[in-house]
C-alpha cells in the first residue's frame, strides 16, 4: 500500500495510506488481530518508561478484539424431474451456481471489513446443502455467522443459526442485488422471533431467538451496523475496568454489582494507598517532571489551545497521565474510573484528574471521572460502538426543547481524528487543576444515553449542539438543542450522569441492547 504523509492539526503524521481511508478505518484494518500491545496493555515498563508512548498525532488506538464472522451459503441441488415442479424459487439451485455466489459473498465481506471502522476478520464461506453441514460449521470459532439463505429447507435454515446463545445470527437474502433468494419470499414468524416479548429474559450469556431484526435484505449498509454492535457487544461483556478509589453508583448503590452480573464487568478495586506512594514519588522525580513539562508543552501548542491555569497543574496531570496508564497495563484494562476525583486525589496529585481523563480519552482509551457504575456500562458500550471518544457529562432540567451538558473533563478528540479547541481552566468546583473547556462545533449532532439508574433500562436520544457558553457550571459545556419527545424526557429527569457521543448511534445501541436484555426507549421515534 502506498503511504502519504498528512498534516492532522498541524501535527506531521507518516505511515497513513493513500487511499482515501480515513484513520480511525486505517487504524481498524491495522489491527485485524488485535492484543493487548496494540493497547500497550501488556508492557512491562517500569516508573522510567511508563507512558513513554504519549503521542497526540497518533491515530486513536483500538482496544476491542476482532469480530470473527462466519458466513454460510445455505442452498440445495435442485434435482430435474418431468411433468412436475422439481425447484424452488431462487437463483442458486446447483453446485455451480453456488461457487459463483460464494465468491460474490467472499468480494462483499472483504469489501465490507475494509470500511468499518473496527476490526474484523472474516472467515472462509462454508457451504450448506443439508442439517447436518450446516452443523458441522458450529465447530468453528467465530462470534456471529451470516446465514445466506439462497435457497434449501426450513430444517437447513435453522440448523444455520448459531446454537450457542452467546454467540449472533444474522441473515441476509437477495431481492435484486444478485440471484434472487428463496428465503427473500419464505422468512416467516415461523423461524424468528418478534416484538419485544421475552426480550427481559436475554443477557450477555443469552442473547435470544433469532430475530426479524437480525435480517438485512440486499444492503451490506444494514449488515455493517448490525456487525458494528456485535463487534461493541463482544468487547462490552466482560470488560475490564480499573476503579481507582473503588466503584460506587449516583443513587443507586447496587450499582457496581448490577455490572459485576449483568454485564459480566471485571471491575478492578484499585485503593489509593497503592498509588498515592507513587504519585508522591513521580512529583519528586526530576527526569520524570521534565518529560511532563515536554509533553505539556507539546499539548499547550495543539491548535487552538488557551492556557488559563498555572502550568504546573499541566505538567502533573501528565505525571497522573504516566500511573493511570500503568494500572490499565498492569490489569490488561482498556477502561480507567477515578472516586473521589473532586476531593481525594487533588492533595495527592496537586492537580485534578480531569485534563488526564480527557487526554487518555484522546487516545482511543476509555476514562471517566467519579466512578459512576449507574453510566460507565452505557459509556463502554458507547465507546465500542461509535468508535470515538464518549463524554460523561451532567444532566440539566429539559425545557423549551433545550438541555446543557457540562462536565470538566470532557475529550477534545470527540470526532476520533480533530482535536476541537479548548481552554485549559482550573477545575470548576475547587478552582484548582487543569480541566479543559472543550468547544464543539456549532450543528454538530450527538447521541445521548441516559440509564434508569441500575435497573437495565436505557433512554436514547439525539440533539444539535446549539452553543458554548459560559455559565457558572462545570467548564466543558454545551447547549443542546433535542430531537425527538423532550417533553417526554422532562418525566425522566433524575439528576443523572449521561453519556454523549458525536452522532446518531440510536439504532446500534437499540440493537445491541435487546441482545442482552436492556430495556431500550428511543425517544426519537416518540
Amino acid at each position: 500500500m502506498d503511504v502519504a504523509t498528512v498534516k492532522i492539526d498541524g501535527m506531521r503524521e507518516t505511515d497513513m495510506p493513500s487511499n482515501g481511508m480515513n484513520r480511525r478505518e486505517f487504524v481498524g484494518l491495522s489491527a485485524a488481530s488485535v492484543t493487548g500491545s496494540v493497547l500497550g496493555l501488556t508492557s512491562g515498563a517500569g516508573a522510567g518508561s511508563r507512558g513513554s508512548s504519549w503521542d497526540p498525532g497518533k491515530p486513536l488506538l483500538v482496544t476491542g478484539k476482532a469480530l470473527r464472522v462466519q458466513p454460510i451459503l445455505m442452498y440445495r441441488v435442485a434435482q430435474r424431474r418431468p411433468a412436475t415442479s422439481w425447484k424452488s424459487w431462487g437463483g442458486v439451485q446447483d453446485d455451480r451456481a453456488a461457487t459463483e455466489e460464494s465468491k460474490r459473498i467472499a468480494g462483499e465481506l472483504h469489501t465490507l471489513a475494509d470500511r468499518t471502522g473496527f476490526p474484523m476478520e472474516v472467515l472462509p464461506v462454508t457451504k450448506a446443502r443439508s442439517p447436518e453441514e450446516a452443523a458441522r460449521v458450529h465447530a468453528n470459532d467465530y462470534d456471529c455467522v451470516i446465514v445466506y439463505a439462497a435457497t434449501g429447507s426450513g430444517e437447513t435454515l435453522r440448523a444455520c443459526f448459531a446454537p450457542k446463545k452467546d454467540r449472533d445470527t444474522l441473515v441476509f437474502v437477495r431481492h435484486r442485488s444478485g440471484p434472487a433468494y428463496y428465503w427473500y419470499e419464505a422468512l416467516s414468524t415461523r423461524y424468528l422471533a418478534t416484538g419485544d416479548a421475552g426480550f427481559s429474559q436475554n443477557s450477555c450469556l443469552d442473547h435470544g431467538n433469532v430475530h426479524v431484526d437480525d435480517v438485512v435484505v440486499d444492503d451490506t449498509d444494514e449488515l455493517l451496523w448490525r456487525l458494528r454492535s456485535l463487534y461493541a457487544l463482544k468487547n462490552f461483556t466482560g470488560a475490564h475496568i480499573v476503579a481507582l478509589g473503588g466503584p460506587w453508583g449516583k443513587y443507586a448503590p447496587d450499582a457496581p454489582q448490577v455490572a459485576r452480573e449483568r454485564y459480566k464487568l471485571n471491575i478492578i478495586d484499585v485503593p489509593y494507598d497503592q498509588v498515592s506512594g507513587q504519585i508522591e514519588e513521580a512529583t519528586k522525580d526530576a527526569r520524570l517532571v521534565r518529560t511532563a513539562e515536554r509533553r505539556a508543552d507539546r499539548y499547550l501548542r495543539l491548535p487552538g489551545t488557551t492556557l488559563d491555569t498555572d502550568k504546573a497543574f499541566v505538567t502533573n496531570a501528565f505525571l497522573l497521565y504516566d500511573i493511570f496508564r500503568q494500572l490499565m497495563r498492569e490489569n490488561h484494562a482498556p477502561a480507567f474510573t477515578i472516586r473521589g476525583c473532586m476531593s481525594t486525589i487533588l492533595p495527592i496529585a496537586k492537580t485534578t484528574p480531569c485534563l488526564t481523563l480527557g487526554l487518555m480519552n484522546d487516545e482511543g482509551v476509555m476514562a471517566f471521572c467519579e466512578s459512576d457504575f449507574v453510566i460507565i456500562p452505557a459509556g463502554i458500550l458507547l465507546h465500542y460502538i461509535a468508535g470515538k471518544p464518549v463524554f460523561l457529562h451532567n444532566s440539566t432540567f429539559p425545557h423549551n426543547g433545550v438541555m446543557t451538558a457540562a462536565h470538566c473533563s470532557a475529550p477534545r478528540r470527540l470526532s476520533g481524528v480533530r482535536y476541537e479547541p479548548a481552554r485549559i481552566m482550573t477545575h470548576y468546583e475547587s478552582e484548582y487543576g487543569a480541566a479543559p473547556k472543550v468547544e464543539i462545533p456549532v450543528g454538530q449532532q450527538v447521541t445521548f444515553i441516559d440509564p434508569e439508574y441500575s435497573t437495565g433500562r436505557w433512554l436514547g436520544f439525539t440533539g444539535i449542539v446549539k452553543s458554548n457558553p459560559f455559565y457558572e457550571v462545570c467548564r466543558s459545556q454545551q447547549d443542546i438543542e433535542l430531537q425527538g419527545d423532550w417533553k417526554k424526557l422532562q418525566s425522566e429527569v433524575r439528576d443523572s450522569h449521561w453519556m454523549m457521543v458525536y452522532g446518531d448511534c440510536l439504532k446500534e445501541i437499540g440493537y445491541a441492547a435487546r441482545k442482552i436484555g436492556i430495556r431500550w426507549v428511543d425517544l426519537s421515534t416518540t
